[in-house]
């Protein structure tokens, strides 16, 4: 990936859980919802599941409580200590978006919560390409982050953020790689997916992918 936020979520892996509860006044409204946002992840994949990002662990263990079987890809050290304590029946290892262990078995879904916006958008593009190859037909990509309708969507909050006074949130919206979603679109019919977006908060959409066939 573009920039190595290893550190970052290292620092971060023994407080995420209290960020995304609310505890962080400035990213209040990106977490609002968060349980029911990988809820409805969760509801939409099923079989063997490839989730990058694992964090502490929050949507693996709604994809578990699903009956999935899941291959956990997770950078940040730390993060992958805190999810290893909750001791899931899982498999879980060290890699990112783009270089990670070939999963044994065929994976029918790959999901993600809250990380995709690390990668730049040829990233994306280098991403969704391989995860093209390794699903088959009607295999799922459902993926929940911020993101942006368009670059109007893209200024209103960034004017917000800076009018609430919210300074980290900020520099966040304008430094890491948010997307739009004719962007991501372009990039998924390009690789053979069909996709519905779905607004969950204010600041994140569910990007519901699924691998077309090859006559489709």
């Amino acid at each position: 990936m573009s920039k190595d936020f290893t550190e970052l979520f290292d620092e971060w892996s023994e407080r995420y859980d209290e960020t995304v509860a609310g505890g962080d006044e400035e990213y209040r409204e990106v977490f609002d919802g968060y349980d029911r946002i990988l809820e409805e992840v969760a509801s939409r994949v099923s079989g063997t599941v490839l989730e990058f990002g694992v964090g502490t662990g929050n949507l693996t263990e709604k994809l578990l409580r699903r009956g999935c079987a899941v291959y956990g890809i997770e950078p940040s050290k730390g993060m992958r200590e805190q999810a290893l304590k909750r001791q899931f029946d899982m498999v879980l290892a060290a890699g990112d978006f783009l270089r990670f262990p070939l999963v044994p078995e065929k994976i029918d879904a790959v999901a993600s919560t809250y990380a995709f916006h690390h990668l730049t958008d040829e990233e994306k593009e280098e991403a969704i390409a391989i995860y093209s190859g390794l699903l088959g037909a009607g295999g799922k990509l459902v993926f929940a982050d911020t993101m942006f309708e368009g670059e109007e969507e893209r200024r209103e909050i960034e004017e917000a953020a800076r009018a609430a006074g919210h300074v980290k949130l900020l520099n966040d919206l304008r430094t890491e790689y948010y997307t739009t979603l004719n962007v991501l679109e372009g990039i998924l019919v390009r690789h053979g997916f069909e996709v519905s977006f779905y607004k969950l908060n204010r600041y994140v959409w569910l990007m519901d992918a699924t691998k077309a066939s090859e006559e489709g």
